[in-house]
């Protein structure tokens, strides 16, 4: 594990690719009005983790448990499927196809949102993403197109096929000229912070929070920020194989990082996006990049104690453990984390 105390804490970041690039959204309350609308829409639990909060020193870990979010398996229900059901309350969804690359439930929530309001979806799909995940994408209503060696050459052919076809392209990053359908989209994650905000008695003194891009991260952290101001330090988690928000940290500007292919697919992206970038520059307090073994540990400690899910999804724990003691995690530290997919998603 290696950390770095971010420098622009409480400010800006001054790349000037994010001159025009939005803030994430803190406006909770229109995902959960749409929520509320929804058949499938349900609370997930924050429990508590004693046996974390034992192998970690500290006074308490709770974990927002996201494996059964609407039946998709996780957190990601709450994004795509929210950009097209906003579509769909202006009548722009029915007939539409929406086109996006994934490295997994992203892709999900698009087919899910599209079949659920009369639309159709096209995914593209790297080669690493098991063919078990192409089916049930499939079985959702998907079309699966194959394309590239990792993320970034899938999305590159989902550009094109939208630029090619006039299909809607719905991803889960931001780049220059392409934020409206992501800042909505990041907005959607808010409903699982608000619902924390119910359900805990007082502010968390850390929050973990893991990242691909950046788009759960920032969401959480900007909300956050506003609820609990500076009484939460927060830290965001990636794979030491996808640093790209550390090392545009470090950096002072967005940075295109390489490296193998992590075994925490979820989060294996090799460049931030834009939005989450600027926020997580304004609202995180430390970024941390963790071996895949740290990965491994985490979701195999998470498995112990009934929290079956990946290293992608339980990465905030992996960062928990892996910081022994460091970022302020001493016996009194309250931790929040978020358990962000089931073990098969």
């Amino acid at each position: 594990m290696r950390s770095l105390s971010n420098p622009y804490c409480g400010a800006a970041l001054s790349d000037p690719i994010l001159t025009d690039v939005p803030y994430p959204s803190v406006d909770a309350e229109a995902p959960r009005a749409l929520l509320a609308r929804c058949p499938h829409a349900n609370v997930t639990p924050l429990s508590a983790a004693p046996e974390l909060a034992d192998a970690a020193g500290v006074a308490e870990v709770l974990i927002k448990d996201e494996r059964f979010r609407m039946g998709l398996g996780s957190f990601k229900a709450l994004g795509a499927a929210y950009v097209i059901a906003c579509d769909a309350a202006q009548g722009q969804a029915r007939g539409t196809t929406y086109v996006t690359a994934s490295a997994g439930n992203h892709g999900l929530s698009v087919a899910a949102g599209a079949a659920a309001f009369g639309a159709q979806s096209i995914i593209y799909l790297a080669d690493t993403v098991p063919e078990s995940f192409a089916d049930r994408l499939r079985s959702v209503g998907a079309e699966v197109v194959r394309a590239g060696a990792d993320y970034e050459a899938s999305m590159d052919a989902a550009m094109q096929a939208a630029a090619d076809t006039g299909a809607v392209l719905l991803s889960d990053s931001s780049w220059p000229g392409y934020t409206v359908r992501p800042h909505r989209l990041m907005e959607g994650y808010l409903a699982l912070m608000a619902e924390i905000f119910e359900q805990i008695d007082a502010p968390p003194t850390h929050l973990f929070l893991q990242a691909g891009v950046g788009g759960l991260a920032g969401a959480c952290a900007a909300i956050a920020r506003v609820h609990w101001g500076d009484a939460t330090r927060i830290i965001v988690v990636e794979p030491e194989a996808a640093p790209c928000l550390i090392e545009s940290i470090k950096a002072g500007k967005l940075v295109e990082t390489t490296g193998p292919v992590s075994a925490m697919g979820r989060l294996d992206c090799k460049v931030a996006s834009l939005i989450a970038l600027k926020g997580l520059a304004r609202d995180a307090n430390d970024f941390m990049a963790i071996s895949e073994a740290e990965g491994d540990a985490g979701a195999a400690f998470a498995a112990r104690f009934g929290f079956e899910s990946t290293p992608s999804g339980a990465a905030g724990i992996a960062g928990v453990l892996a910081a022994n003691g460091t970022l302020g995690l001493d016996a009194d530290a309250r931790v929040l984390v978020i358990l962000s997919e089931q073990s098969d998603a």
